[in-house]
């Protein structure tokens, strides 16, 4: 199974790809890595409610930008719950971020593969942008004061060890 999805880029990626302009982040870096600031958000969730990055505040969270296209998408979703099933919700959470143009595939997506974190969606494509996003799924480490501690880009069964441990070292410095 395939890493990397890169097929059907949301329109503002495309955009900004065609402008010279995509992947730059604050500081003009080619994308947001590991020590940069998590860039604050809010978008509307897969159920119509608003919900943002600055509500999880205080736990370490798991951003995962995904499209219903992406196979290793389909693999990750799961193993990530599973993940978050494993830590207190007060001290770990999973945001994901869907980037379908069409937010009823990510919804049909969802009701055949159930995950119980919440999804927001982004059809336009804005937050892979600020986020330096290049390939599905994608995903940040945020610490509890947001700062970004590691960039996972791809996904195959096995690396969920390796997020483990990575969530688990987070999680005991807030202790």
């Amino acid at each position: 199974m395939s890493r990397l999805c890169l097929r059907s880029i949301p329109r503002a990626l495309l955009i900004a790809s065609l402008a010279g302009t995509l992947w730059l982040g604050p500081d003009g870096a080619a994308a947001l890595q590991s020590g940069d600031a998590a860039p604050s958000f809010s978008a509307p969730t897969l159920q119509g409610r608003s919900l943002s990055l600055e509500s999880f505040r205080g736990k370490v969270v798991f951003l995962d930008f995904w499209a219903s296209w992406c196979a290793p998408c389909a693999t990750s979703l799961p193993l990530l719950d599973a993940l978050r099933n494993e830590f207190g919700p007060d001290d770990f959470q999973v945001l994901a971020v869907n980037v379908d143009r069409d937010p009823d595939k990510a919804t049909d997506f969802l009701t055949k593969r159930p995950v119980g974190y919440p999804s927001v969606s982004d059809p336009e494509g804005e937050l892979p942008v600020r986020f330096g996003v290049q390939t599905m799924p994608t995903s940040f480490l945020i610490d509890r004061e947001g700062v970004i501690r590691y960039v996972q880009r791809g996904f195959r069964k096995g690396d969920e060890d390796a997020l483990r441990a990575r969530i688990r070292e987070l999680v005991a410095r807030g202790r």
